[in-house]
């Protein structure tokens, strides 16, 4: 059945600094349009160095850039350019649904009083910012916001898009009551299959891939290496880093005498960011809050087993059995790495072949495509509730 409507996306920002949105967002907007879902896109342009947002292509998403502006001081919809897009759509066709990405923001509180004013069904996805640390982080700012804005912004929306079971929980366990829509992040399928690497030297590699951030939990990387003392192994760290961070891991790693083990090679892209999940032996992803972590999926699609926490919602990596789910904290990690590197080769190639297995027959970006497009028919009484929907 064609989709009869059109859906505005709206999200702060794309730049690669702001984290995984700034790839599932365009992505997830990709996958709706070669689904049948015209989607147009706002977001705001790059600041004075940040590198440019990442964009769908053009001839599929219809993206409109505006000032910064709007996502730091326009409050008010009358103002705010992101509100005023939902009275301008293009070719003269009203938007159906608006889907808002993210929380606490001024473009978040306009388009929310916007969408309200016009009476258009609004499905917001948090992106993790409903967490315990996240709403512990700057929490008193947070707070105040909650109760004057941000708690009536999500109670009026029509649905919440959560990406796990347990970021469910989270809008539960602040009291938010309306359907939630839990639909995973899809993953981009690299161009080729994991293949075994030739081998150069004797070294093995733990990869880290992401933001340069406290909430990754990086220091109980640090620590827990420091633990283990592992010979043959080292950490290669990547990702755009957050202020001073990487400076206090540094220090922590100098002052344990571990400095030789760890390489930090800053933000990577496009092949080279495969390139690097393919030279892995281990990725390990440490975190205190995850809503989803698209990494962790992107190196079980190129083979590599993972080590991830209970911060993240990937308790079905023993499951599958491709990796560990392990306590946050130094010591549980400690563990977890000791017996993936005690493994062969073989033992971790054959658990990461299992991984990517379960990466192309449930993570596609089709798949997601498909579950959120029948969501939104749902909204405009196209079709039933989809089973994803859960009261």
């Amino acid at each position: 059945m064609k989709f009869q409507g059109r859906v505005l996306f709206t999200i702060a920002g794309l730049q690669p600094e702001y984290g995984g949105p700034s790839t599932s967002v365009p992505a997830l907007a990709e996958a709706l349009a070669r689904a049948g879902v015209p989607v147009d896109l706002v977001t705001c342009e790059s600041l004075p160095g940040q590198a440019p947002p990442s964009l769908p292509p053009s001839a599929l998403v219809n993206t409109r850039l505006v000032s910064p502006a709007n996502r730091r001081t326009r409050w008010r919809s009358t103002g705010n350019a992101f509100a005023q897009c939902l009275s301008a759509p293009p070719q003269d066709a009203a938007y159906s649904v608006v889907h808002d990405h993210g929380l606490w923001l001024p473009n978040n509180h306009a388009v929310a009083e916007a969408a309200c004013e016009r009476g258009i069904p609004r499905i917001v996805s948090p992106r993790g910012m409903l967490s315990r640390w996240s709403l512990q982080h700057r929490g008193w700012k947070k707070g105040l916001a909650w109760w004057f804005y941000q708690r009536r912004d999500l109670e009026s929306a029509n649905v919440l898009h959560a990406t796990s079971k347990a970021e469910a929980q989270e809008f539960r366990a602040v009291g938010l009551r309306q359907p939630i829509a839990v639909i995973p992040n899809g993953v981009e399928l690299p161009g080729r299959q994991p293949v075994a690497r030739d081998r150069v030297s004797d070294q093995r590699t733990v990869l880290f891939l992401g933001r340069i951030h406290p909430i990754k939990g990086l220091a109980d990387l640090v620590e827990a290496w420091s633990i283990l003392k592992p010979r043959g192994w080292r950490a290669v760290m990547a990702g755009h880093e957050e202020p001073d961070h990487r400076q206090e891991l540094q220090l922590a790693i100098r002052k344990r005498g571990i400095e030789r083990d760890f390489t930090f090679v800053g933000p990577v892209e496009g092949e080279a960011k495969w390139d690097l999940y393919r030279q892995a032996d281990i990725f390990v992803l440490p975190s205190h809050s995850e809503n989803f972590g698209i990494a962790i999926a992107e190196a079980l699609t190129c083979g590599v087993p993972v080590i991830t926490t209970h911060g993240t919602p990937w308790e079905d990596l023993a499951t599958h059995r491709c990796g560990w789910w392990t306590e946050v904290g130094s010591e549980p990690l400690a563990v977890a790495l000791r017996e993936a590197m005690a493994l062969e080769d073989d033992a971790r190639r054959e658990m990461g072949l299992r991984g990517h297995a379960w990466m192309e027959q449930d993570f596609s970006w089709q798949s997601v495509a498909i579950q959120l497009r029948s969501v939104y028919g749902w909204l405009l009484g196209m079709n039933s509730k989809p089973v994803q929907v859960k009261d």
